[in-house]
This record gives structure tokens, C-alpha cells and sequence, in this order.
């Protein structure tokens, strides 16, 4: 169970209102009206706790729960224990999440701004904004409805941000424009320089960036990643992409919409991501480059050349998969090999 000294359950719900928000189909004999209490996992759910089945790994732990709704597939209803009742629809997991943030929904401002706060007459800051101890918001900043600005971040002059978003403490955001429901984690840097010089045996000569940052409706972005503005062309986080902790994207990159970016990815100046793109962790784009729509960039994968739409690739340097998983069986057996001379 959420410890309540961290999450506040918003609940309880009808097994009609559950339904409803899922998307999901209720067994033909249970009660709408029946409340649930709380979402718990399948080995900890009991009678008032709702729960899920995605994966086919946990068959077992369904099989024997105690949850008394679980969301799962159609297929699945075979095998639910006696009494369950069962929401199914074709995306459990999708419906899950969609169920559980009606139980524990993200934070949203209530108008509080802290005296500890550092606010300039001239931001303008919507009635229902909540702005925490330490934080400054400078002069020219727009913060609309509902936000959540945290401890100590700084949102620099001129900054827009749309309504029902979360800054998380220590983050600070210059050049930037900002939609609706995003969520910076605790210590992300927004719209910084990028890195642009202009090299010569007699120095370095800085470029300035004139760029923007424009973080489309629904992003997400992780702890401590960091978003260089451009340097004449934007950076751009195309609407309900997912950026997770300690990513790096440099100026005039172009991430394009619902790509899926996990730990540690650093993505080099002017390239372009298309929609709908996954990156494992540690992998890295060279910079100019363009990765197709629906690509695939396995963990720790270095990428020098485009992409194709819906390629997927592994290794340094990036190739197709199955050519990355031959070479490396080919390695091993000749290692192998050589260990069986010797």
C-alpha cells in the first residue's frame, strides 16, 4: 500500500467509475456500485483493492491473488480465481496507469506561494499556482493555471508556462516555452547554452545561442537532465515524449512525438528524432544525423548515420540488429575457440 505520508489516495471509487476511467468492460455479473478502497499489486491486493494483469510472467501470482478487481486481457478470463472481478480490455497496463492516477492523481496547485518565495511583480502568475519555499520567478515569466513550482527553482524572465505543470525543486528554466501537464523532475537544467564555438588554432571563439527550448503538452522529463536551448533554430520535445533521468539533448535537436528516451542518453546538436522513437539507455546520436519514425536504438548503442523508419539497431557503430547479434555469436565462438588451443 502507498504510504500515506508520501501519497494521498483520492479514492475510494464505484467499480462504475474505475470501469469508466480504464476504458474497460465490466463483468457481466458484478455490482457497479461496489467500492474499491485502493490499487495494490496482485501478491498484496485484497477484497477492496483493484489490480492488474499485463504480462503472462505473472500468470501464477493472478491465479492465486486475492485482488478482488483485476484489469486484465480477455484471454485471461479463464483462469481468474473464484469471486474476482474482472475489467478487461485489451491494454491492461494503459488502463492500469489510467486507474491508478485516479487514485493517486499528480499534484496540482492550489494558489499557495510560499513567503520564503522570491516572486517579481511584473511574472504573471495564474490565482491557483503554487510556488514553494526558495523559489524565484522573475520578472516577464508566465505560469498558468495549476502549476506546481518547487523548492528553490528558478524560472528565469520571459519563460511561459502552460497550465497543470510540475518544476520540480532545484530545477531552473531559462528560454523556454513550456505546454501544458509537464512534469521537469527535482534538479533538470532547461534552456541553458548549448555547446557552440567556433574552433581555431588561435582559440575558441563562443557562438551565441539565440535559440529557444519548446517542450510540447505531456512531456516528461527525468532528475538531472539537462536541455541546451539553440542556437538560432529551437530545441524542440515533440508532445507526450518521455525524457528519464540524466538525458542530455543539445541545441536545435528535434525530438519528435511519444518517443520513449531512457537513462543516460545523450543526443548530439541538430539532430532529428522522429515520432514514436525508442532509445535505450546509454545510447548516443551523433549530431546532424536523422532517425526515422519508429526506430529502435538498443542500450549503449552508438549511432554515426541516419536511421531508417522503423529500423532497429545495436551496437558501436549502429547496425541491424540481427547483424549486431551474428557478429557478436561469431566473436564468442571464436573466442571460444582460441581458449580451446591454448
Amino acid at each position: 500500500m502507498a504510504d500515506p505520508r508520501f501519497f494521498r489516495n483520492a479514492g475510494p471509487f464505484s467499480l462504475k467509475d474505475i470501469a469508466e476511467v480504464a476504458g474497460a468492460e465490466i463483468a457481466a455479473n458484478a455490482e457497479s456500485t461496489r467500492i474499491v478502497d485502493d490499487v495494490l499489486p496482485l501478491q498484496l491486493a485484497s477484497s477492496n483493492h483493484v489490480s492488474f494483469l499485463d504480462n503472462k510472467k505473472y500468470k501464477e501470482d493472478f491465479i492465486a491473488s486475492s485482488a478482488g478487481v483485476c484489469i486484465i486481457a480477455p484471454e485471461m478470463t479463464e483462469i481468474a480465481p473464484a469471486g474476482m472481478v474482472l475489467l478487461t480490455t485489451p491494454q491492461p497496463y494503459h488502463a492500469y496507469g489510467r486507474v491508478a492516477l485516479l487514485f493517486y492523481p499528480s499534484a496540482i496547485g492550489s494558489g499557495q506561494i510560499s513567503p520564503n518565495a522570491h516572486v517579481d511583480a511584473n511574472a504573471l502568475i495564474a490565482d491557483d499556482v503554487d510556488i514553494k519555499s526558495g523559489a524565484v520567478v522573475e520578472a516577464g515569466a508566465e505560469i498558468g493555471s495549476g502549476c506546481v513550482i518547487g523548492c528553490n527553482a528558478v524560472i528565469r524572465e520571459g519563460v511561459v508556462i502552460g497550465t497543470n505543470t510540475q518544476i520540480g525543486a532545484n530545477t531552473s528554466v531559462s528560454h523556454a516555452i513550456i505546454g501544458n501537464n509537464v512534469i521537469i523532475h527535482q534538479g533538470s537544467q532547461i534552456g541553458q547554452d548549448g555547446y557552440g564555438f567556433a574552433m581555431s588554432p588561435s582559440g575558441h571563439v563562443k557562438i551565441p545561442q539565440l535559440g529557444r527550448v519548446i517542450i510540447g503538452n505531456d512531456v516528461e522529463i527525468g532528475a538531472n537532465a539537462t536541455i541546451d536551448r539553440g542556437a538560432g533554430p529551437d530545441t524542440e520535445i515533440g508532445e507526450g515524449s518521455k525524457l528519464d533521468n540524466l538525458v542530455h539533448v543539445a541545441h536545435n535537436v528535434k525530438i519528435g512525438r511519444f518517443c520513449i528516451i531512457t537513462g543516460q542518453v545523450g543526443i548530439s546538436g541538430s539532430t532529428e528524432v522522429g515520432d514514436f522513437v525508442a532509445m535505450g539507455g546509454q545510447s548516443g546520436l551523433a549530431g546532424h544525423i536523422k532517425i526515422g519514425m519508429g526506430a529502435q536504438i538498443g542500450a549503449q548503442c552508438g549511432v554515426l548515420r541516419d536511421v531508417p523508419p522503423g529500423a532497429k539497431v545495436a551496437g558501436t557503430p549502429a547496425r541491424p540488429v540481427q547483424q549486431w547479434l551474428k557478429e557478436f555469436a561469431d566473436l564468442e565462438r571464436a573466442a571460444k575457440k582460441r581458449k580451446t588451443k591454448e
